[in-house]
């Protein structure tokens, strides 16, 4: 029997996020056994006999486009009273289920809670050692207060201006409502000295009796995939936590046109997103305030960057108007707001700091890496490319600067790949192919040897072969293997696969051809793990959307070459440079000229927590630079169409002469390849 969308109904499909993996089971198979099947390991220390609650995942309901899925609680088994009953003990979130005991029996979207994951995300985004002039926005200064007496009706907030003006030079006029409801006990406790917490020399956020010194800020990138706050001492500038989680965002879209669509479809869209978002900064923030045994209320101050997508959403602004032309922001500026207006859990008087955008598809977190890099007091050439669900670049030197955003897509995360997945414990993350042979071997997460080091026989010690098994192939290695197809001539340069190689990795069914990446006996699964056409052609899309966006840059710059090209963002940290320009992620760049960065935007947001002055230089750089808007430039498609090509149809890459394979005879995609279409030609290159 078929649904409407003429699949078996008794065979509903499974959508796991934040992994992305999806499937179709049987009818009756329990969330825990589907995903055990995916190679999705939630923990489940009692083996399904509900004693230990581990294994607690939410059933999604609402129409998801993106996922091409309507999902329901009610397409899973009725929950009994003892599963209730143990949630209700461990204070669950009331949409709570087992995975061990619930069935699934129609099409779900599935998402599996942090603490539900067995193998954790790994959320590559340190911060990095830089340079920083600390002069925080928030200062603590002690103070001496005068004690009152009779006649004299200045008042005891009169008093402390008193004492900040002559003692420090400040001239306070704002007091925050909560820090007035505490300020005469205070005062009296500390026996008229106090510790005052000063935010832009112009409120008091916070007083304390005595001398105090205890101020710390939290600098947070929020992207579209992850999470990553950096939680540092205001007075010495050091770093003395740092913690990331996945964006729970990603339950409603991995890219950000899916969530502005699920915003426009669903009426409870935006307030579903935001509040996932901001419990998810509240739990951060949490976290890395306790690594110094310390609550987050003793944060006093942070400053936050993310795309613009994200940064409408943190603010419970609707992103709609950023899904179309003119692609119009709320608002471009910086902008200062009490923690405690957007629900975020910090000291009751703090403020946050949010960097300003460039235009409607550059946000904050590229004015973060501007300021990090500080592209405008360059005297090179710089690119520098923040690759992600949505690619940000930025191009120029002393002379100008130009930003683009090009919708790269989830690919390069590991979704919409066959066999991909996030950067986790067991993800393929390196490959090598022998030219010759065509024979691979790789590293997963977690791992150090390469596949044919590795010991699978029985007497393995049971640890040691599940650390070595596969489990999928995360957005670095899916990078890796098809730029190694391409140099061990298993695809072609119009990225697809040779019929004459002359191996049994390669397969072809009645129209295109797979790669086997991974055996059996190399997997957690027991199946194999397959590089397909399509996986080819989705990494192809990404990087040729990345690429045009570059090019377009440099075109407008009046320069066929750059100097360096830096690469941000924790993708970009972890991309071999050679293999990005051997796909043609990038231009062509001398190998040594092109380096990562780091989480650039994180640092952005860093420098401007701890030195105040970098708020309003952000401000000019934003304004400063040119946006450049690729969806209505008349070159762009053609750019897009020949960066397809495997490394380029067109453009040259000088630097990698003794690299690339001598091309042949071919079939390359037609200029209607960005739009879905494609018919054949011939040519031969040069």
């Amino acid at each position: 029997m078929a649904n409407d969308n003429g699949h078996n109904a008794d065979q509903p499909l499974t959508i796991l996020m934040p992994s992305g993996r999806r499937s179709r089971v049987e009818s009756g198979t329990t969330i825990l056994d589907a995903a055990r099947s995916m190679g999705v390991e939630i923990e489940s220390i009692c083996g399904g006999k509900l004693t230990c609650g581990k294994c607690k995942v939410k059933i999604e309901d609402g129409q998801f486009q993106k996922h091409g899925i309507t999902s329901s609680s009610a397409h899973v088994s009725p929950e009994s009273e003892e599963e209730r009953a143990l949630l209700d003990r461990m204070n669950s979130d009331p949409e709570h289920r087992l995975s061990c005991v619930a069935c699934v029996s129609g099409d779900v979207l599935v998402t599996v809670p942090e603490e539900s994951r067995a193998k954790k995300q790994v959320i590559r985004k340190s911060a990095t050692d830089r340079a920083i002039n600390v002069n925080p926005a928030v200062r603590q200064v002690y103070i001496e207060v005068d004690k009152p007496a009779l006649g004299e009706h200045r008042g005891d907030w009169g008093r402390v201006q008193s004492a900040l003006k002559d003692q420090w030079d400040m001239d306070v006029q704002e007091i925050d409502i909560h820090v007035l409801r505490k300020l005469q006990p205070v005062l009296r406790k500390g026996k008229w000295t106090a510790t005052a917490t000063v935010w832009h020399e112009k409120e008091l956020i916070a007083i304390d009796p005595g001398y105090v010194d205890n101020a710390y800020g939290l600098a947070v990138d929020i992207g579209s995939t992850t999470i990553a706050a950096y939680l540092c001492d205001l007075r010495t500038g050091e770093v003395v936590a740092t913690e990331s989680m996945m964006n729970p965002q990603v339950t409603y879209g991995e890219d950000l046109m899916s969530r502005v669509s699920y915003a426009m479809m669903n009426d409870d869209g935006l307030d579903k997103m935001h509040t996932a978002i901001i419990d998810a900064l509240n739990k951060v923030c949490a976290r890395a305030a306790k690594q110094i045994g310390k609550r987050a209320t003793s944060i006093v101050d942070a400053v936050f960057v993310g795309n613009t997508t994200m940064v409408h959403i943190l603010m419970g602004v609707s992103p709609v108007e950023l899904g179309g032309a003119p692609f119009a922001l709320a608002n471009r500026d910086a902008m200062d707001v009490k923690a405690r207006d957007m629900g975020l859990k910090l000291h009751k008087a703090a403020y946050v700091h949010i960097l300003p955008s460039e235009a409607g598809h550059v946000g904050a977190d590229n004015v973060g890496v501007l300021v990090a890099e500080e592209l405008d007091k360059q005297d090179d050439k710089v690119l520098i490319v923040d690759i992600g669900t949505n690619g940000e670049i930025a191009l120029g030197n002393v002379t100008t600067m130009f930003s683009a955003s090009s919708p790269t897509g989830p690919a390069f995360e590991g979704a919409q790949i066959a066999y991909g997945m996030r950067a986790a414990p067991g993800a393929i993350e390196r490959v090598r192919i022998d030219p010759d042979t065509k024979e691979p071997k790789f590293k997963v997460i977690g791992e150090e040897r390469f596949s044919d080091e590795w010991n699978l026989s029985s007497d393995a010690p049971l640890e040691e072969q599940s650390n070595q098994l596969a489990a999928g192939i995360c957005g670095s290695g899916i990078i890796e293997v098809i730029a190694e197809l391409f140099l061990a001539g298993v695809i072609n340069g119009a990225g697809q696969f040779k019929k004459d190689t002359g191996s049994d990795r390669v397969r072809f069914g009645e129209k295109t051809g797979v790669y086997v990446l991974a055996t059996p006996d190399q997997t957690t699964t027991g199946e194999e793990i397959l590089v397909t056409q399509d996986d080819v052609r989705a990494i192809q899309l990404g990087k040729a959307a990345l690429y045009a966006g570059a090019k377009l840059l440099m075109n407008h710059a009046g320069t066929d070459t750059v100097d360096r090209v830096l690469l941000a963002g924790a993708f970009g940290s972890y991309i071999d440079p050679k293999y990005a320009m051997v796909l043609g992620l990038i231009p062509d760049c001398a190998l040594d000229k092109v380096y990562a960065v780091g989480n650039a935007a994180g640092d952005g947001a860093r420098i401007a927590l701890l030195d105040k002055t970098k708020r309003p230089y952000a401000q000019e750089l934003a304004h400063t630079i040119r946006y450049i808007e690729t969806a209505v430039d008349p070159s762009f498609q053609d750019i897009f169409v020949s960066a397809i090509h495997i490394p380029n149809k067109n453009d040259p890459y000088p630097h990698l002469a003794d690299i690339l394979p001598k091309q042949t005879e071919e079939t390359t995609p037609d200029d209607s390849a960005g739009r879905g279409g494609r018919r054949r030609r011939r040519r031969r290159s040069a």
